[in-house]
């Protein structure tokens, strides 16, 4: 858990406290905090009070947007830091079109895994 960079904060369009996911969630926040931990989701401090926060993207419909965590998995074998991921998932490529996070949440996930997949190479 990082504190973000600006220039990687406003690619971000929302975010999300752990509370507001635990309740989007129906979960505790000591289970959100356990998917932080298990790197299913990447938090980072935000703002003057270093609230943790997570984009409001990595949430769907009353879940974890399908493909996160083996994305996630993939870009950090790969070498990236949460913030190199957090820039890597929220830069708009026009070939997907939009962004690695826009497409995952798009049901998209398999084009998204290629692509983490081929930054190894």
């Amino acid at each position: 858990m990082t504190e973000i960079d600006t220039k990687i904060d406003a690619l971000v369009p929302a975010w999300l406290n752990l509370p507001d996911i635990a309740e989007k969630l129906g979960v505790e926040v000591t289970r959100v905090r356990q998917l932080v931990k298990e790197g299913q989701l990447i938090a980072v401090r935000r703002g003057e009070n270093r609230v943790l926060m997570v984009p409001a993207a990595f949430i769907g419909e009353g879940k974890v947007v399908k493909g996160l965590a083996g994305t996630l998995t993939l870009l950090r074998d790969d070498g990236f830091s949460d913030e190199e991921m957090l820039e890597w998932l929220f830069t708009p490529d026009p070939t997907l079109p939009g962004t690695p996070a826009d497409a995952l949440r798009e049901n998209r996930g398999t084009e998204v895994k290629r692509r983490a997949q081929a930054l190894a190479v």
